[in-house]
């Protein structure tokens, strides 16, 4: 489970460090706030994004001479081009126009789902590309078809068929293409023959060839299910079948009728699919099967090739997911030996991580927890040598740049708020070298020699910026500016721009918790209502220092204080911080929002009868077990495709924080959210797209069947043909607007 992305790119990326204090205090409004124009929930989901351009995908070519990345277009912030920058002219070029190129065909239903997992389902135009590994052109994925696009302009057609085409993949010396069409592995040389299928024809309609299969998306961002051998001799190939997996019929209710979906769903402790994974040459033939082991109910998490192609590397978890092992298999024969294993601390589990490189030399940069905290390791010859320490956390390798031996990476060793880029010698790493500005949150990619890198960047004034720098960190060219002056789309409404402040309130037993907070102009004497958003579950972390988003502007500028904490098991702060919600899904995270409830009470510019709550996904549950909790505390609560009941969610994502219901049923009974509800005194209102195949509707509809039944009043909002993810520039706005009318309803609002 993962935050929507439109309500990540709305307020949840950010960034200027600003000094921690204990209370809120706003600068008086000077004549130039004033003379600012309003920030309407209207204006911030028009086009063009008041973010700026947000560029997607950024990425060197193979000789680094071009960098290319997706950009947005400013009358439709939701459809994508594709754009190159000539480092040696440094110009800007589009390459390809996805309205020109495009036949605008629908999508497969199968598309449109992975998307959805992606939390790219919003978007059109151009959504990913990949080099050529000559550098002299781009594979483009496009409205179903693949094309060829050079540097030239041009471009060549690769597919014509009415079946849409995915995942598709250059080989690593650009000799092949492969792809995925009705189920099976297609390949074929690049600009040769048409591509054919490899994988064997199957009978059973369930059976999948070169796809991820559901939880692998969802839960394991591993999107993809083969993988090239370096040399293009071998490819890896995950088949799975869903036959085990338990049916569930989900009804897309859409404006103009219903549809329904047979959708095969592993609900938490039923059957997964039933994956193994093969090896084959481009053409299909010498197919062997890898050794996964003689437990056959686990999960393929991340495979990689060695850089020589003599191993294949394969990641196999527990069902448990308190265990993880590094398989080594012969790529000749599919035998595996155990290369090391990863065990979870007690009452805790394992968390996947696509932070590692295996080295040309044979050995791995490795992210683990195992010392309690998310560092880097260097596994050689058998052995491990830690290549950072304390109590911080590296949140991403960015890049190893082999031939200097040094590591890059992100982290919170100067604020768990603010992330910075850092660099460590290899051999001996002694004390990161911070290579960013802390006056901002930081992220960083690198190309594949770990020589460049493409930093992103934002400040509590300054929307995201990105640019390329040297292996000291010196910006070498701007990739977006992205300054908020001139015409930038922010412009008009910086002078009205209300800054965040940061602290720290303790929880129940004295864990730190840091809270954020945006507020109008304070007059004096004035109480203010408090419109406080939490996400609550594990992998997140809502607050940090920086951009928040015009979002939480428009909100502070109907009148608003703005409030967010991170309570007890969100991520970034350790495994014991996070793994409070062990078994206990409902309970410590709940007591934290609460104390940062009355917290806000103490405060004198705060209107404590007007103290509202909102959540999204988790955060929809989180909403839902605060107001069974504390009645009383909050003024009103807004619930958006809210989990109630966890028998219906996922195996790879429930499982690992709450067992499995045949085992732990009272921890089910516990966490779900059905059992209080006639305990909810405080006005409710449900939101849920009604065709959502992620939080299925019948979640909502069993607590609205439950509400009535005990007579509890609330109120709901439902959307016609909207998944897990309600947004466009209207529906937008008429959610937002709907939320706060609500709260105006029920008193808790500013009547803005």
């Amino acid at each position: 489970m993962r935050l929507p992305r439109p309500f990540i790119a709305a307020g949840a990326l950010g960034v200027l460090s600003w000094s921690v204090v204990a209370h809120a205090e706003a600068p008086v409004t000077s004549a130039a706030t004033a003379a600012a124009p309003t920030l309407s929930l209207e204006r911030v989901f028009a086009s063009p994004s008041l973010a700026g351009p947000v560029p997607r995908a950024a990425k060197l070519s193979p000789d680094g001479r071009w960098l290319t990345l997706l950009r947005n277009r400013a009358d439709d912030r939701e459809r994508y081009d594709l754009w190159g920058f000539d480092r040696q002219t440094g110009q800007w070029t589009m390459l390809v126009d996805s309205l020109k190129l495009g036949s605008g065909r629908e999508l497969s239903e199968a598309e449109k789902m992975q998307r959805e997992r992606q939390r790219i389902g919003d978007l059109k135009g151009i959504v990913s590309y990949d080099w050529a590994a000559d550098g002299k052109a781009l594979l483009v994925p496009l409205d179903g078809d693949l094309y060829l696009a050079g540097l030239d302009g041009s471009t060549r057609k690769l597919t014509d068929t009415q079946q849409t085409v995915l995942n598709p993949r250059l080989s690593p010396k650009g000799g092949y293409i492969a792809f995925v069409r009705d189920q099976r592995l297609w390949a074929g040389p690049v600009g040769g023959a048409p591509a054919s299928a490899i994988s064997p024809a199957e009978s059973a309609a369930t059976v999948h060839w070169g796809e991820a299969e559901f939880v692998a998306q969802e839960e394991m961002a591993r999107f993809t299910g083969f993988w090239w051998a370096p040399d293009d001799t071998r490819i890896a190939v995950e088949r799975f079948d869903e036959a085990p997996v338990g049916v569930v019929t989900r009804a897309a209710i859409g404006a103009d009728g219903t549809r329904t979906y047979d959708q095969r769903y592993p609900v938490a402790g039923s059957a997964n699919a039933d994956v193994s994974l093969w090896l084959m040459a481009p053409d299909g033939s010498g197919k062997v099967a890898v050794d996964l082991g003689p437990d056959k109910d686990i999960y393929v998490a991340r495979v990689d090739w060695a850089h020589d192609g003599r191993t294949l590397y394969v990641q196999r978890q527990s069902r448990d997911q308190t265990r993880l092992d590094m398989l080594s298999v012969d790529p000749v024969t599919g035998k595996s030996r155990v290369l090391f294993s990863e065990k979870a601390a007690a009452k805790s589990w394992v968390n996947l991580s696509s932070d590692y490189k295996f080295l040309d030399d044979g050995s791995l940069v490795w992210w683990s927890e195992r010392d309690g905290y998310g560092h880097l390791y260097h596994y050689a010859k058998g052995k491990w040598r830690q290549l950072t320490h304390g109590k911080w956390v590296v949140t991403a390798l960015a890049g190893i740049d082999q031939k200097a031996r040094r590591v890059y990476f992100t982290g919170t060793r100067d604020d768990v708020l603010a992330t910075q880029i850092y660099a460590i010698d290899l051999d001996q790493p002694g004390e990161p070298a911070r290579l960013s500005d802390p006056a901002f949150v930081n992220g960083a990619t690198m190309d594949k020699a770990g020589k460049t890198l493409l930093v992103s960047r934002s400040a509590d004034g300054q929307p995201p910026q990105s640019y390329i720098a040297d292996g000291t960190g010196k910006r070498l060219a701007w990739i977006e500016e992205n300054r908020a002056e001139a015409a930038h789309p922010y412009a008009p409404y910086l002078a009205a721009h209300r800054p965040a402040t940061f602290g720290t309130i303790p929880a129940a037993d004295g864990t730190p918790l840091h809270w954020m907070m945006i507020t109008p102009p304070l007059e004096p004497g004035k109480h203010y209502p408090v419109f406080t958003y939490h996400y609550g579950g594990p992998t997140a972390q809502v607050v940090t220092k920086g951009w928040q988003g015009a979002l939480a502007q428009a909100i502070v500028a109907k009148g608003y204080i703005y409030f967010a904490i991170d309570n007890r098991g969100s991520d970034n702060r350790g495994v014991a911080f996070a793994s409070a919600i062990w078994r206990a899904m409902g309970s410590v995270e709940v007591a934290d929002q609460a104390a940062g409830a009355r917290y806000l009470k103490t405060l004198d510019f705060v209107d404590p009868a007007r103290i509202s709550t909102f959540g999204w996904s988790y955060g929809g549950y989180m909403t839902i077990k605060m107001l069974e909790a504390d009645p009383g505390v909050w003024a009103a609560g807004i619930a958006v495709a809210p989990v109630t009941k966890w028998e219906l969610y996922d195996t790879h994502y429930t499982e690992r924080y709450l067992g499995t219901p045949q085992q732990d049923g009272a921890v089910y009974a516990a966490s779900d959210a059905m059992a209080d509800t006639a305990k909810i005194r405080d006005p409710l209102l449900i939101i849920h797209g009604m065709a959502d195949d992620n939080v299925v509707f019948e979640n909502s509809s069993a607590i609205i069947a439950k509400l009535q039944g005990e007579a509890v009043p609330f109120e709901m909002m439902l959307y016609p043909g909207f998944t897990h993810r309600i947004s466009g520039p209207k529906v937008s706005r008429h959610l937002y607007e709907t939320m706060f009318r609500f709260l105006d309803r029920h008193g808790a609002g500013s009547g803005k």
